[in-house]
């Protein structure tokens, strides 16, 4: 029997935090489609939106001095509440800061920007929303047809110009998504303002030219105020992304960095720079791909590899395994879908009951989720293993005397042979983009700690919340940072007809 489920959300604002410093770049592109999440929703829904994903882009920069830029990180990878994280930039003279969505599947930073048909003007994330106007910005200029940015954009299907074929008309863009939800606008080149922190420890403020997407229209989910921000920040590697663009002139290293907290309050640490820590695992990146697809190559549960065919994991322009901080759950590959769920389900202690529910695999167990569930690896190129542990493929529904309800987070990708894996896994543990080196690595870690960042031949510790300190060779300086983070109050209130039976 279907267990009907009514959630009620209480979601708390929070402060946000300062930035700090010095940035990475990427050099390749990624297409998701991904829709930002709504209140109270359920999974089905949440699945629609996370197969309803985006395409951005981005271009142009100017020069400042190389280092490490941390950005705050707010919202959290629980499903049930916020579903997404973000983080702030500052944009345009006189700046104003906009909330945008952290997404490593696309490569475009974008903003609403006035006069916006279908704009959100609120949002049930207890933040400010904010238009962006080139016209009260002094250093703002379109971008237009005949920039060579915008030609480069043409190239990609990034951008779109008018049939006339006029130089003088705007470099626009075009976005529609599989929920059908959409945003369009045009190119604007302005100012993107950040501290640095240099390698003799001093802190400084920066700043470079960057060209981003004006957003003057959005339908769909993205209309909807629950969930909303003020655009989307695409850390893609295509050479339009804002860290290819800051790499390109010196800014920034080609390394960027995660590592987002998976508790209700989440936040997490955002960094252009490569995390230093002991025990980090490198797998290459397929080369030549529009998103950071790796080689995955079996998964095993209980220590047991699973008998799927190697080619349904194979790359290729309909399959492949794609990591993507915009989605939330997880999606594997049909043909891998079946053999992943039946081996949980034959490894689950005495002490974990299936119930019923519609369209997904739920269970009901009084012990610890660690003893009553499997241990899961996804094993890639180079011997690099994932470890993900119980909580990072199921989601907790709700609480009934003593035990907890709890659904596999995977979904199946009906129809498709690509894999995705989302917030539900990349959460707690540091994820290292080293661009350069063409690489992807990762470790289990508690990302309310400090991490270790590092550009180059510099190594800098980042306190997540308080203060950051810079160690150098000879003298330490510090940068106060404010905590980030959302608090979040969630009430589940579940029927479960037959449970106690």
């Amino acid at each position: 029997m279907w267990i009907p489920a009514v959630i009620l959300l209480v979601v708390a604002g929070t402060a946000n935090a300062a930035h700090l410093a010095a940035a990475g770049p990427f050099p390749a592109k990624l297409n998701l489609e991904r829709a930002l999440p709504t209140r109270g929703v359920g999974v089905e829904h949440l699945k629609a939106r996370d197969r309803a994903r985006h395409g951005r882009f981005l271009l142009g920069a100017s020069f400042t001095p190389a280092g490490v830029v941390d950005f705050p990180v707010e919202g959290s990878s629980n499903p049930f509440t916020v579903g997404l994280y973000f983080t702030r930039v500052k944009l345009g003279n006189p700046s104003k800061e906009f909330y945008v969505q952290i997404d490593t599947g696309s490569d475009i930073l974008w903003v609403t920007c006035s006069s916006c048909s279908g704009c959100p003007i609120s949002s049930g994330l207890n933040i400010q929303l904010e238009f962006f106007d080139p016209d009260k910005s002094s250093s703002s200029s379109l971008v237009s047809c005949s920039d060579d940015r915008c030609t480069s954009a043409l190239q990609t299907e990034e951008a779109v110009c008018s049939t006339s074929g006029s130089s003088s008309s705007l470099c626009s863009y075009s976005f529609l998504y599989g929920d059908g939800s959409g945003t369009s606008g045009y190119y604007v080149s302005d100012t993107m303002y950040f501290d640095t922190v240099l390698g003799n420890e001093q802190t400084v403020n920066s700043s470079a030219t960057v060209v981003f997407g004006c957003s003057n229209s959005q339908s769909g989910d993205l209309t909807k105020s629950d969930r909303a921000v003020d655009g989307i920040f695409g850390f893609g590697q295509h050479e339009l992304s804002v860290v290819s663009q800051l790499s390109s002139i010196g800014v920034a290293p080609k390394v960027f960095s995660h590592c987002l907290k998976g508790s209700d309050n989440g936040g997490g640490i955002l960094v252009l720079g490569e995390i230093i820590e002991p025990g980090i695992v490198y797998t290459p990146l397929v080369p030549s791909q529009s998103h950071y697809n790796l080689y995955l190559e079996s998964i095993s549960v209980n220590g047991q590899i699973l008998s799927i065919d190697p080619s349904v994991f194979a790359t290729s322009s309909a399959q492949g395994t794609i990591i993507d901080s915009g989605t939330t759950l997880a999606y594997l590959a049909e043909q891998a879908y079946d053999p992943f769920v039946s081996a949980i389900v034959s490894s689950l202690s005495p002490l974990v009951h299936s119930i019923p529910s519609k369209g997904n695999k739920c269970f009901i167990t009084s012990s610890s989720v660690d003893e009553s569930f499997p241990s899961v690896t996804l094993n890639f190129k180079g011997g690099a293993s994932l470890p993900v542990k119980p909580e990072e493929y199921l989601l907790q529904q709700v609480s009934v005397d003593n035990s907890i309800v709890w659904c596999i987070g995977w979904q199946r990708n009906h129809g498709s042979g690509i894999t995705i894996l989302g917030d539900i896994v990349l959460k707690d543990k540091i994820f290292v983009y080293d661009l350069a080196n063409q690489r992807i690595g990762w470790m289990d870690y508690d990302c309310a700690l400090s991490v270790n960042v590092s550009t180059s031949s510099v190594k800098n510790e980042y306190l997540n919340t308080e203060q950051l300190n810079v160690n150098g060779a000879s003298h330490t300086g510090s940068v106060k940072l404010l905590s980030t983070g959302i608090a979040i109050v969630l009430v589940y209130i579940l029927m479960l007809p037959n449970l106690r039976r």
